[in-house]
């Protein structure tokens, strides 16, 4: 991936720095990033202070969605915790470039990845029990990027099961898109829609229960983790975020290809915020919510063999909730009866249930 020649010299219009006047001495490469170029610039203001930005560059065909959903996600963690997320100052087209679009931030030195537990996982706590959705709602102002991915995360619901079948949906259908045909692969996920997903997500929001709309990061990994060199405090960055139940961000947590994946994390963030109701469903709403994770990789690294894992994921899910139905599906049979007479009672039974 090319940038500008004057990447390194001069990084951003001079439009773009928070205050006025100042004047760019030198930008050093920073950091990584999968689908762009970052750096640290090094700004002199009018009053002759040393200031630090983190600019971050991307030239692709969707550059523009891409930097815009990175900003408005920040900027709403920043509104909510700012402690936790970089200020974002601006974002826009390189000059001498329109292919190319650009963000500029708060600069913060990256130590430890992923921080330190305790206090990591206390402040992921503070951030979900804080925000407030602007709407009451479930969902986001706009989609997200997850690379150039877009997610179908945006929109307004009560129902948070509705977003979730909407965001999953969509990026499972986009892997069909993108992958070989599977025949076993196509029914379980069509099982995983129709069956698990209300299954599992509808009874948060009946019999009297519900979960409050919690701003998460959406893609909270190793590498979007760090400790403040200057502060000591964990912060978060490069962000998909939108207003979710906030078990929904420790999803990406089951992944063995994560750090964070050891099960100190998931304990500290409970004692922080309580398992939802039902408790005995935790572990595969968990497993449900890392489906999103695992597809978006398997869409955008094939490499990884995701895919492989979607489908076990799935396979799981759908032999602890609808086992014969799956079975009935994998040897080409019809649905048995009495499977979809039980399905029908329980969906039935919740909404009565509801309703009194």
């Amino acid at each position: 991936m090319e940038f500008p020649p004057h990447f390194q010299l001069i990084p951003v219009s001079f439009q773009a720095l928070p205050i006025p006047g100042s004047v760019v001495e030198h930008a050093n490469t920073y950091g990584n990033s999968l689908w762009g170029r970052t750096a640290k610039i090094v700004c002199r203001t009018p009053e002759n202070k040393t200031v630090a930005y983190f600019h971050k560059a991307i030239r692709h065909e969707r550059s523009a969605l891409m930097i815009e959903a990175d900003f408005e996600s920040l900027n709403a963690l920043y509104e909510v915790s700012p402690s936790i997320a970089p200020r974002p100052y601006n974002w826009g087209i390189y000059r001498s470039d329109p292919t190319c679009h650009f963000m500029l931030a708060e600069f913060r030195e990256i130590g430890q990845q992923p921080p330190e537990p305790v206090l990591f996982t206390q402040r992921i706590a503070e951030l979900h029990r804080n925000s407030i959705s602007p709407t009451g709602k479930f969902g986001f102002h706009m989609k997200t990027m997850a690379g150039p991915i877009q997610q179908h995360n945006d929109g307004w619901s009560d129902s948070w099961e509705e977003i979730f079948a909407n965001f999953l949906g969509h990026l499972l259908d986009l892997d069909g898109e993108r992958n070989e045909p599977w025949p076993e692969f196509e029914h379980i996920k069509y099982l995983t829609k129709v069956r698990i997903i209300p299954r599992l997500l509808r009874p948060l929001q009946s019999n009297g229960r519900n979960i409050k709309p919690c701003l998460v990061h959406g893609d909270l990994w190793d590498g979007n983790t760090a400790t403040d060199m200057e502060t000591g405090e964990p912060f978060i960055f490069d962000p998909k975020s939108f207003y979710a139940h906030n078990e929904y961000e420790i999803g990406d947590w089951r992944a063995p290809r994560h750090r964070l994946s050891s099960k100190i994390y998931v304990r500290q963030y409970q004692r922080n915020f309580p398992v939802s109701e039902p408790e005995e469903d935790w572990d595969a709403r968990n497993l449900l919510y890392s489906l999103t994770y695992n597809t978006s990789a398997a869409i955008l690294y094939p490499a990884m063999k995701q895919r492989d894992a979607i489908h076990e994921g799935m396979k799981d899910l759908c032999f602890r909730f609808c086992r014969e139905e799956l079975l009935a599906r994998l040897h080409g049979d019809t649905v048995p009866k009495q499977v979809e007479e039980v399905e029908d009672d329980f969906y039935e039974q919740e909404e009565v249930e509801e309703e009194e």
